[in-house]
């Protein structure tokens, strides 16, 4: 198969970059693929697709920017310009803009793509009928949400042109099907990017880190983790220090920088700004816990699935997507009220004074994170080209 890929890639900043990563890393070594298009934005080089695993051919074929109006365009034409045998999208709802004309006409591409009889799968991490648009970082506004859940359908109806829309919660396939009437939908989990051997569960020697990971702003904020610890600093002998690993979100710039200087006085804390690839493994193994400051979720966490990968506890929001895929998959985590100081505290406190149970919940998420690995998604994906051709 001759497969294309539209998805963000690293260095790109653009949204499920890195799930895009492990895409093209698990196709390039699957005999079932002898070549790859990465159909990507601006920001990414030839020599940025570098792995030191054998695999098929990649070509870099840069045909869409961030915002761009003309993006239904310029993939439609690297598409019939590359000639794929099937096309994948990785998409969420803003994933071509943080503007709302360019990130619709970007969710048109697929029907354009189908038109033309390519097999076309879309894999949609996360559905506007299952989405906060207030804490997502959408609208606050009441009328315009309505607005924007009118659109939000219609654009979805354009998605569900494709031959397949897979989505990673059981939740989300669910909705499509009764809302929309449709079979043309179905559950590919999230996957877990990278499966090492089961680690020792140890920490480093030194204070116990408190490790929040991703792009912060909308509905991922870190007052409420600062501040959680800061309480449980006045209960506890355990030296603990915090941990922020990541970026803005595209639709928050500058909230990190004024996180900083809110909490300049605070002890032991910690900005990373943006974490390359290479040192994703680090930043997990270093942690004592990773903990989920969220107030509402769009989808499946990747973060949850890599903290799983690393063998690490979890303290996360009860909220709904979370808690089902915690339920679905085998993973564990202790949980608190979402934006809730005191909650997080005492959950951080409950994790990391009581090593056992820390070492309970690492172990049982390194069990869900192994049975599900990356290589098993993409076979399901070419399972279902394959389907789809046969039905052709």
């Amino acid at each position: 198969m001759k497969l294309a890929i539209v998805t963000a890639f690293p260095p790109s900043k653009v949204t499920l970059n890195e799930y895009g990563y492990h895409l093209v890393k698990q196709f390039r070594i699957n005999d079932r693929v002898k070549e790859l298009i990465l159909l990507t934005d601006e920001a990414v080089e030839p020599e940025d697709v570098n792995f030191e695993e054998d695999g098929c051919k990649v070509v870099v074929k840069n045909c869409w920017e961030f915002n761009s109006y003309k993006n239904i365009f310029t993939i439609n034409k690297a598409v019939k310009e590359t000639k794929p045998d099937a096309v994948l999208f990785n998409l969420q709802f803003l994933k071509f803009g943080d503007k709302k004309i360019p990130a619709a006409l970007g969710l048109l591409t697929p029907y354009r793509c189908r038109s033309k009889n390519i097999p076309t799968i879309v894999l949609l991490h996360n559905i506007l009928e299952q989405v906060d648009l207030n804490s997502a970082g959408f609208t606050k506004n009441v009328v315009l949400q309505k607005a924007y859940g009118l659109i939000g359908t219609v654009l979805t109806k354009f998605l569900l042109s494709a031959d397949l829309v897979a989505l990673t919660i059981q939740k989300f396939v669910n909705t499509l099907k009764d809302k929309y009437k449709t079979e043309k939908v179905a559950l590919i989990p999230h996957g877990t990017f990278e499966m090492i051997e089961e680690p020792d569960y140890s920490l480093p020697i030194g204070p116990k880190k408190v490790m929040a990971f991703g792009k912060f702003g909308t509905y991922k904020k870190v007052e409420v983790m600062i501040e959680a610890v800061e309480e449980v600093r006045k209960s506890t002998s355990e030296e603990l220090e915090i941990v922020v690993a990541g970026t803005d979100s595209p639709n928050t710039p500058g909230y990190l920088e004024e996180m900083k200087q809110k909490y300049k006085d605070v002890k032991g804390l910690h900005f990373t700004g943006y974490v390359a690839e290479e040192d994703v493994p680090r930043i997990f193994n270093e942690s004592a816990v990773v903990v989920f400051p969220y107030t509402s979720t769009t989808g499946s966490s990747g973060v949850l699935h890599q903290a799983g990968s690393y063998g690490k506890a979890v303290i996360m929001p009860n909220l709904g997507d979370l808690t089902d895929l915690i339920q679905d998959e085998g993973y564990r985590g202790e949980f608190f009220e979402a934006d809730d100081v005191s909650s997080l505290a005492n959950a951080i406190k409950k994790v990391v004074e009581n090593d056992e149970y820390r070492l309970e919940l690492a172990q049982a998420n390194y069990k869900a994170a192994a049975s599900l690995p990356m290589s098993e998604v993409a076979e399901m994906y070419l399972d279902h080209f394959d389907q789809i051709k046969k039905k052709r």
